[in-house]
């Protein structure tokens, strides 16, 4: 595989951008060599810089689940950024898609459209503050939820690649007021309520854990959840940043039958463009200003390409066995995995919830929070990353991500996959 024009563009890169790249986990630290720089996409498929092809199982780390660069998605882009690319006011798009969200999550009335998931959590945790007079709020090791300061606290996905357990940068006073559980803990959950309930303003999780690898929740756990936060009037938030309308048509939430008081989604609601979103009760929402005293706010919140995009992308998820279609694209490649793992005999794990998964490298024990996966074998990761690059195959470049499969991956794609990994993993033997 040639990668000359990625080299000479990182060379460049280094000089100007910090470590070459605009999000750490680009620069394949987890894994080791030169990261790719891309040229273009088109369905399930990527093009680097030198011409390679690979089927691609990042999808822009989840936004796009109908594929690249899909048609109708393209075409609403392009109509709406010919009427203008901002206003700086009001549209009508932004109320269209306000409604589309409240009509699909039931637990979101009332919702606010902001520019990416980081702007999400840290208002919705602003929210919860401002609305219950609290101050402290829960998080789990391992989950990952963008990077404001009181967030940056035992984090998964890049901080987690990079090994940094917290960031230089984040004050203590910041800290001090995060505590961390390990996830699917309920007695740990139970100790930190009954000791600190009353100084709790909100607890905030990924319902279905995907920056730390694919870690779904034990059952009872979501519900053990809801009691207790509900119990000490803790504002319940599920960053479905990636979950939302992924998992299922409402959600994590909506697979699990869980109502939190907020929820936070980004990635398919801006259809591959920057936008995320915060909203749940009418009651704690009524809180935000203008209406209320809770401020938050941003110029380019519900730019008009983005909503466009959302839509059309929100839109055609609404079709009748969609979700059903890929489930079975996903459950065939997980059990190929599965095949693959056993028959090359190798030990591992294949970890799915819809179409995100992973495969860790560990003894073939379930894996349930953030020490299980740190346990696991990520140097093989790495190896087996490289060798299923060399086959074309471009999944997440770190153990600590999930996978991700979109709507554009054929038969023929997932099959080629597995014939990839199953030689990959003969390769490491």
């Amino acid at each position: 595989m040639k990668n000359e024009r990625s080299v000479e563009l990182l060379k460049r890169a280094q000089a100007v951008i910090p470590g070459g790249v605009n999000s750490p986990v680009r620069a394949f630290k987890g894994v080791g060599g030169t990261p790719l720089f891309m040229n273009r996409a088109q369905g399930a498929y990527l093009w680097d810089v030198d011409g390679n092809r690979y089927i691609d199982y990042i999808g822009s780390w989840g936004p796009m689940i109908l594929g690249h660069a899909e048609p109708s998605v393209v075409e609403a882009a392009k109509l709406a950024i010919e009427r203008s690319s901002s206003f700086g006011a009001p549209t009508e798009g932004e109320v269209r898609i306000a409604e589309l969200i409240t009509k699909r999550v039931p637990s979101v009335e009332m919702i606010r459209l902001v520019s990416s998931g980081t702007e999400a959590t840290m208002s919705a945790i602003r929210v919860a503050r401002g609305f219950t007079g609290r101050d402290g709020i829960v998080k789990f090791d391992g989950c990952y939820h963008g990077h404001a300061d009181y967030l940056l606290v035992k984090a998964g996905s890049g901080v987690a690649t990079f090994d940094l357990p917290d960031s230089p940068g984040v004050p203590a006073d910041f800290a001090k007021h995060t505590h961390t559980l390990p996830f699917n803990d309920v007695p740990a959950l139970e100790a930190l309520f009954a000791a600190k309930g009353t100084e709790l303003a909100a607890l905030i999780l990924e319902p279905i854990v995907g920056n730390m690898g694919l870690i779904p929740p034990d059952p009872g756990f979501l519900q053990a959840l809801r009691d207790i936060t509900q119990k000490h009037g803790t504002v319940l938030i599920f960053d479905e940043v990636m979950t939302g309308f992924r998992v299922h048509p409402a959600g994590a939430q909506g697979l699990y039958g869980i109502t939190p008081d907020l929820s936070c989604f980004g990635k398919i609601i801006g259809g591959g463009m920057p936008m995320g979103a915060y909203g749940g009760r009418a009651e704690i929402m009524k809180n935000v200003a203008p209406a209320g005293k809770i401020y938050q706010a941003g110029t380019l919140s519900g730019n008009p390409c983005a909503v466009a995009a959302g839509m059309r992308t929100l839109d055609t998820l609404a079709a009748p066995g969609l979700y059903e279609k890929l489930e079975k694209a996903c459950a065939r490649l997980e059990e190929g995995l599965v095949k693959a793992l056993a028959s090359t005999g190798h030990s591992g794990r294949v970890q799915r919830v819809g179409s995100m998964m992973t495969l860790f490298f560990n003894d073939g024990s379930p894996l349930r929070n953030f020490a299980d996966v740190k346990k696991c074998d990520h140097q093989k990761f790495a190896a087996f990353f490289h060798q299923m690059l060399g086959r074309g195959i471009y999944l997440p470049p770190s153990g600590y991500e999930a996978a991700f499969v979109s709507m554009a991956h054929t038969h023929e794609d997932i099959d080629r996959t597995i014939e990839a990994a199953r030689a990959s993993l003969e390769a490491l033997k």
